[in-house]
Formats: structure tokens, sequence, C-alpha cells
């Protein structure tokens, strides 16, 4: 992998995935700029305890601020100039989205708009944008594969993510960007974000409490466990697609035929029903789980799964972290953690 003397610019480096991005990164040996607002989403106390971690490295600077803050960002690739970006913050949370779109139209839009315009203004060699399965929206035929159209979104915050995919294809085009969306599954792991299941449920029973377990149970995720997003992500970096010529496109391939852009699956490929993604979670805490069963909420979906060849095509690479071993390693995190 090429890393020496190379800028990273990470976007929610204080996040859950951004944490560990930026980890892997400088022990690649890159420069890493991490911008992060620290917003109060979920406990703060969470990021910053990860950003005092990454923040030991010489080669670690932290800006602390909102990507959306006008002019924030251009002044930072003027003095910065990084040679890759990895755009990871964003407002999250499908059912959040419902209460409280207007942080999703600050955060997702608006911030994306800045990142494309210092872009546009200071090339990076690639630029990697942080999507979601939620894109895939209504889409029933599974296991989802990019070059399907995705139209249907059930929720504003899978809609803002799919309209960041547009707007970067719209600068990859116009401007030569070389540009890279990752939809991402359902990513859990340690240092997770308390707002995910894996964290509520693995709370709860450790406390003797009971787990809600919406559309009674009946419901599927590609789990990914964050060490297998972060090793494709970086797998990624140093794949930049290239502006096909006469716009042809190799079949199986999500490059544009007008632009250096591609989507990008990463998960597990291994759909696991929620029942299942509990029955490990009990076994790693070595407690029973206390069910409470309801319906579907707002905005979600009943399944998820990728296709992940186009990944594997790309880097060679496909996850393989298995629920039972990722869910172990949050529980052990989260009594360390916690001390419980």
């Amino acid at each position: 992998m090429i890393s020496e003397n190379r800028t990273a610019l990470v976007t929610g480096s204080a996040g859950f995935i951004g944490y560990f991005l930026c980890k892997r990164l400088l022990a690649d040996g890159f420069r890493v700029i991490g911008v992060d607002a620290m917003t109060d989403y979920y406990d703060v106390a969470l990021k910053q305890r990860r950003q005092s971690m990454i923040m030991q490295s010489q080669n670690f600077r932290a800006v602390n601020d909102r990507i959306e803050t006008p002019g924030l960002l251009m002044d930072l690739f003027a003095k910065e100039k990084p040679d890759v970006v990895v755009h990871l913050a964003a407002q999250a949370g499908v059912r959040h989205s419902i209460d409280f779109p207007r942080s999703y139209l600050e955060s997702n839009l608006v911030g994306t708009f800045e990142l494309l315009e210092a872009m546009r203004a200071f090339p990076p060699a690639h630029s990697l944008l942080a999507s979601t399965s939620s894109a895939y929206g209504a889409n029933t035929e599974m296991p989802y594969i990019e070059n399907v159209r995705a139209d249907h979104q059930m929720s504003f915050y899978a809609a803002t993510k799919k309209a960041t995919e547009s707007m970067t294809h719209s600068y990859a085009h116009l401007f030569d960007l070389p540009s890279t969306m990752f939809r991402f599954f359902t990513v859990y792991g340690p240092w997770g974000r308390p707002d995910m299941a894996l964290f509520k449920f693995t709370r709860a029973i450790l406390a003797g409490q009971p787990i809600d377990v919406y559309n009674y149970g009946d419901m599927s995720r590609d789990f990914t466990y964050v060490g297998d997003l972060v090793n494709a992500v970086r797998l990624l970096i140093d794949t930049p697609p290239v502006r096909p010529k006469d716009g042809v496109v190799l079949a199986g391939d999500s490059l544009s035929p007008v632009a250096p852009f591609r989507v990008v699956n990463i998960g597990n490929s291994e759909p696991v029903q929620l029942t299942a993604f509990i029955e490990a979670i009990e076994e790693a805490t070595g407690m029973k789980a206390e069910q409470k069963r309801m319906p579907m909420q707002a905005g979600d979906v009943p399944a998820t799964w990728a296709d992940t060849s186009l990944l594997t095509s790309l880097t060679g690479y496909a996850p393989r972290t298995s629920v039972t071993e990722g869910v172990k390693h949050f529980v052990n995190w989260y009594r360390d953690y916690f001390n419980v």
C-alpha cells in the first residue's frame, strides 16, 4: 500500500468509524487531519475519549468544528492540501431524522457541499465519502447490487445520503475529482454508537432490563464489523476510479460512464436474523434477554444484504468477521469501559 508522506483529511474523526480509520491511517504512515464537531447527538465523553487516544500521535491534528461552517473546510484545504479525503461526518440515525430533519439538511447536505467546494478548489488524489445501505430504500430484490436503481428512500436520513451521492457525482464529472461512495451495512464493534442496537441491547441485558425488538423480531441485517469496514476503506483509498474512455464500463462495475466516480458496497454479505444477533449478545454476556416485541418503526426496512463482489474485484478483500466473534469483542469492550 502507498502511504508515505501523504496527508489524509478525515471528517467525523472522533466518531465510531472515524476513530478506527484514523488509527489505521496513522499506523500506515499518513499524516491525518481530523475534523469533528463533537455534537451531543450521543455521549460527548465517548467522542472525547476516542479523540484523546488518536491525539497521542504527533501526526494527528484535531479540528473541532462543524463542516457546514462557511469557509472552514476551504481554509483547511488551502493550508493542508490533503492527498486523500474520507468524509464520514454526518448526522446519523434513521429514527432521529423523523423528529429533527433540519440537522440532517445542515450536516449532510450543506456540509457535503462545503466539502465538495473545497475539493474543487484544492483537488485531492482521491475522495471517499460515506453513504449507507439505507440508500437502497424500498428495494426488495437482494442481495443489493450497486448498479440497481435506488430511488425510494424510506427516511429523510437515507434521502440526504442518497442526495450526497448525486452531488458528488456532479462534481466528479464537472471537475474530474476521483470519488468513491461507499455504502456500508450496519457497522458494529467496540467504541460503537450508543444509539445502535448492539449498544442498547448490551446495556439493557447487563442491567436486567427488557430490550425493544422491532417488527416482532422479523428483521435481518448484514452486520459489518468495524475492523472489516476499515480494512475495506483503506484498500479503496489506493483504488481511485478513473473516468472511462468512450463511456465504456465493464459489466458489474458501478463506475460512472461520464465521471471518475464509483459506488461500492461494504458489508459482510451475510444477512443475520435479529433473533440470532440477540442470541450472540446473550452468549457473550452470559445473560438472557427479556424481549419486548414491538411493530416496525417508521422509516426502517425489514432486511439488508450486500453484494460485495465489486469490492472484492477491486481490492481482493471481503469482510469476514462473524457476528459471534464481533459481538464478543464489543461486549468485552463494554464491560471494560463501563466497569460492569
